[in-house]
């Protein structure tokens, strides 16, 4: 598809929706797979986890309110704005969450979102996680460019993005607003071709 100014789509629209969500396998045995409505608890349990609610701003309190949301990522996944998987083992409940969000096929990007449950935490999910859909949305998907975002003051993921192979580019002053005010936040990017 052409834009209005002439640039064509990095990724043409209709790409990603006419796909079935993919089951991607981690070298740890683990596995990213689509959220089920089995999995409501385990993102009640992320929005009582206090860490996950203050670098993540996840608010869902009831399994209600979790189905809801688990429907709208399957919604988000067909509209093409984001792609959000379920870390776990095979068969067995989620410890955390990971994907993409503000996907933009047109200008090729798209933001990396990501928390693990406390009893994963610690044993390099989130890093391989990371690793592999940053894989797929540059190889499979075709984007260009992938940032991952976070406040200075989590020390943590700036960690996981390292290692992740995402490059520190700068600091955002104020830029995102937590409950304990607003935070500066480290801005980490790869680019096709850094893997």
């Amino acid at each position: 598809m052409i834009s209005s100014s002439g640039i064509p789509a990095v990724v043409p629209a209709g790409r990603m929706a006419a796909w079935d969500q993919p089951v991607l396998g981690l070298p740890s045995g683990l596995e990213l797979r689509p959220w089920r409505m089995s999995d409501a608890e385990v993102l009640v349990a992320g929005g009582r986890d206090p860490a996950v609610r203050h670098w993540n701003r996840l608010l869902v309190a009831t399994p209600e309110e979790a189905r809801q949301r688990i429907a709208r990522m399957h919604e988000r996944w067909r509209a093409e704005v984001s792609a959000i998987w379920a870390i776990a083992r095979p068969g067995e409940e989620a410890m955390g969450l990971i994907g993409w969000g503000d996907i933009d096929l047109g200008g090729g990007s798209a933001e990396v979102v990501y928390w693990i449950l406390p009893s994963a935490r610690g044993a390099g999910v989130a890093v391989e996680a990371t690793r592999r859909v940053s894989e797929w949305a540059l190889h499979d998907l075709g984007l260009h460019r992938l940032r991952l975002c976070h406040s200075v003051s989590n020390p943590a993921s700036c960690r996981v993005a390292e290692k992740a192979g995402f490059s520190l580019e700068g600091t955002m002053r104020s830029a995102l607003l937590h409950a304990d005010g607003w935070h500066d936040e480290h801005l980490h990017a790869l680019v096709r071709g850094d893997i």
